[in-house]
């Protein structure tokens, strides 16, 4: 399941990230913020635009916001 598809509240392990489809600056801010593959993580809140842009989950002990787009990117498995 991609990122931007986990149910809020949900914890999931990021499986594996599609880094081409992330523009270059906002992978290298990720990838210092620790997200990488299998790390936990989890889904806090979706925006409340039409879009539901942007989405907010836990890496780590840290929150983090970014695009819908680029959470699409990024696929997961529910953590059992």
């Amino acid at each position: 399941m991609q990122l931007d598809d986990l149910p809020l509240n949900s914890q999931a392990r990021v499986r594996t990230i599609d880094w081409a489809a992330i523009p270059e600056s906002e992978g290298h801010r990720l990838r210092s913020l620790g997200l990488e593959e299998g790390v936990e993580v989890e889904a806090l809140h979706k925006g409340i635009l039409l879009w539901r842009d942007p989405i907010a989950v836990r890496v780590g002990r840290m929150r983090i916001a970014m695009r819908r787009k680029v959470a699409s990117a990024i696929f997961c498995e529910l953590s059992k």
